[in-house]
């Protein structure tokens, strides 16, 4: 099972996992995940509709005979949770003790939970092990960072089979959030003026498909329940450089960045540059999509797609539906007067 397989990394990780001949299943809520990204994949996997903090998540897999769980579901988007803490924890850790329970109880005999590098908070060092200290500099980071240590704690006092693994940075077709990089596309689409806030961050970024093949050589991996592994391509760029990089793969001669106050963080991380010689040890895993080699399948994608993403045409759903509900209110108001 994926939880939120139908989302960004999650539906990439059902194509691999599709590849490899196993029998994925999807449960997603569909908030940010959508249908269209398992488009031609309907006849091949089975998908179900829920939530992951619900207590019937247990049945759900005890009647699929579900054997390996790969937990993505997360509110990921940190600019949300400034407005919406208590929705990510709920998701986020709540959500998590569910499935590492339900897990338990169903027989799963194993789960890969993911985490995310922000759990660390800015690099002390370069590039940051598994045992750089966590700082964590936003609610989402620390709502991952509990469910980490849940999960930590779970597999000494519960015996939970689990193995967290700490994604940094990822790219690629099929987004479902306003990120760097498909934020960057988006505006570079309509010209060269770019409105982006800190451009001296620097990101390590792997492409989806590396990422997925990793997360399942971690599935297959023996001995390592209880542990955590970083995931990244020990390579890091600035904000700046990526949004020139991508000027450039889209036509565009010279680009101009102008600052958007608005699009920074109270707290933000300075460098994100990851050491995955752990996972590299264990498993022989590394990516092999280079970084410009990535960045051209993401624009193709964007472009295929009359370049909108995902997450923009629910974004204008969801503004319909506002502003439905509104006519509506305002005709009970004028009703009642």
């Amino acid at each position: 099972m994926v939880t939120g397989g139908a989302g960004f990394i999650g539906s990439t990780l059902v194509r691999e996992l599709l590849k490899e001949g196993a029998r994925p299943i999807v449960f997603d809520i569909f908030s940010s995940g959508d249908m269209r990204n398992l488009k031609g994949l309907e006849d091949r996997i089975k998908i179900i509709k829920g939530d992951i903090t619900h207590k019937g998540f247990r049945q759900v897999l005890e009647k699929n005979d579900v054997e390996y769980v790969f937990n993505l579901v997360a509110e990921p988007y940190i600019p949300h949770c400034y407005n919406r803490p208590l929705r990510f924890f709920e998701v986020n850790a709540n959500g998590a003790i569910n499935v590492l329970f339900a897990s338990k109880h169903a027989g799963v005999k194993r789960i890969v939970q993911y985490s995310s590098s922000e759990v660390y908070g800015s690099a002390k060092y370069v590039p940051m092990d598994e045992l750089h200290s966590t700082l964590p500099l936003s609610t989402y980071a620390v709502s991952k960072l509990a469910a980490d240590r849940l999960c930590y704690t779970f597999y000494h006092e519960q015996k939970i089979p689990v193995v967290i693994l700490r994604q940094f940075n990822v790219f690629g077709p099929r987004e479902t959030h306003p990120y760097i990089v498909p934020e960057i596309i988006t505006q570079l689409s309509k010209g060269n003026k770019l409105k982006l806030g800190n451009i001296k961050s620097r990101r390590d970024l792997t492409f989806v498909e590396d990422a997925a093949k990793g997360a399942i050589a971690l599935m297959k991996s023996k001995g390592t329940d209880g542990q955590v592994f970083n995931l990244g391509t020990g390579k890091d760029w600035s904000v700046k450089e990526i949004a020139e990089i991508l000027g450039k793969l889209m036509g565009h001669k010279r680009i101009k960045i102008v600052l958007d106050k608005t699009r920074l963080r109270p707290l933000d991380v300075s460098v994100l540059k990851c050491d995955a010689s752990k996972i590299r040890r264990l498993t022989g895993w590394k990516p092999i999509v280079p970084m410009e080699d990535g960045l051209r399948k993401t624009i193709a994608d964007f472009k295929s797609h009359g370049c909108k993403w995902i997450w923009e045409t629910k974004i204008s759903a969801e503004k319909d539906v506002w502003r439905d509900k509104k006519d509506r209110l305002r005709k009970i108001d004028l009703d009642y007067k």
